[in-house]
C-alpha cells in the first residue's frame, strides 16, 4: 500500500464496514430508530443548548449522532468520506422525517460543497486519525465557522493509540512520525466480523493539535481529559460504570479520551 493513496484505500475500507456496522449491537440501530439519543453525555453537554443551531459534523460516518442533534432542534449538515455510509445517513433522515443533509466527500474537500458558515463544528471519537495534515483542517473549521462559533471536538486520547491492540506493549510513535499502514481483521463495532481491511492512519499529539487550531484562529475556551472511553471499542475492555470502559490491566493509568472546545476569533 501508498500512503498518497490513503483516501481510496480508506474509502474503500469504511464502505466495507457499513453494512456490518449497521447490524451490530455496538451501534443498536433498533433503539436508535426508537428514539435513543447516540450522543454520549459529554458531548451534549459541551454542545449546550443547540435548538435552530447550524452545525457541521465532519466525519459523521452514517449519522446516528448528526439526527440525534437534528432531533435535538439543529439544522445538521453531515460530512463523511464514505458514499456507502451517507447513503445510509440519507435514508436514515428521510425515514425519521428530519431535516439533515448529508454530503460524501473527503474531509478537505468540505469548503467545496457547503456555502454557509456555522455556529458549530462537531467531530468526534476515531477521527483525526485518518487525516495527514491537521493544519488543513483546522483551517477548514476555522472558515466553516461564523466569528464566534465554536468548535467541539471529543477524541480518544493519542497515549491510547500508541499502544498495541491488546494494550500489552507500546509499539506506535507518539508524535506524527510516518503513516501507520495495516491490516486489520473484524471492526471496533464487531471484533468477531469476517472482515479484513487495509488502512492508513497517523498519530497526532495534542500539541499538534492544539498548534493547528490556535493557528487557524481558534481560541482554546476548555480542554479535558478522561481516564476512560465512553465506548467498547478497544480490545480488553472491561465496563467499570455504566457506560464507561477501561482497559482491565491498565485500569485508570492511562488516559482514553480528551474534549476540547476552540472558539473562532471575532475579527
Amino acid at each position: 500500500m501508498n500512503s498518497e493513496n490513503y483516501i481510496e484505500i480508506n474509502k474503500q475500507t469504511w464502505n466495507n464496514k457499513v453494512p456490518i456496522h449497521l447490524d451490530s449491537d455496538f451501534y443498536n440501530m433498533k433503539n436508535f430508530l426508537k428514539g435513543k439519543n447516540t450522543l454520549p453525555q459529554i458531548d451534549v453537554e459541551l454542545l449546550g443548548n443547540i435548538k435552530r443551531k447550524n452545525v457541521l459534523h465532519l466525519q459523521c460516518h452514517f449519522g446516528q449522532d448528526s439526527l440525534s442533534m437534528a432531533r435535538m432542534g439543529a439544522k445538521v449538515t453531515g460530512i463523511d468520506l464514505s458514499d456507502k455510509a451517507i447513503e445510509k445517513a440519507q435514508e436514515l433522515n428521510k425515514q425519521l422525517n428530519l431535516n439533515a443533509k448529508f454530503i460524501s466527500c473527503d474531509v478537505y474537500d468540505t469548503l467545496e460543497h457547503i456555502n454557509e458558515k456555522f455556529d458549530i463544528v462537531y467531530t468526534s471519537y476515531g477521527t483525526i486519525g485518518w487525516l495527514p495534515d491537521l493544519d488543513k483542517w483546522a483551517n477548514i473549521i476555522a472558515k466553516a465557522l461564523k466569528p464566534k462559533g465554536k468548535l467541539v471536538f471529543v477524541e480518544f486520547h493519542p497515549v491510547v493509540w500508541m499502544f498495541d491492540d491488546d494494550f500489552t506493549k507500546i509499539q506506535y510513535h507518539y508524535h506524527n512520525e510516518k503513516p501507520i499502514i495495516e491490516e486489520y481483521t473484524g471492526t471496533y463495532a464487531n471484533k468477531e466480523a469476517d472482515i479484513k481491511t487495509d488502512y492508513i492512519g497517523w498519530n497526532h499529539s495534542l500539541s499538534e493539535v492544539f498548534q493547528a487550531l490556535l493557528k487557524n484562529g481558534l481560541q482554546i475556551e476548555s480542554f479535558e481529559e478522561f481516564d476512560y472511553s465512553n465506548y467498547n471499542c478497544f480490545n480488553q475492555c472491561e465496563e467499570f460504570e455504566p457506560g464507561k470502559y477501561r482497559i482491565k490491566h491498565l485500569e485508570n493509568k492511562i488516559p482514553m479520551m480528551y474534549s476540547l472546545v476552540g472558539r473562532k476569533k471575532d475579527f
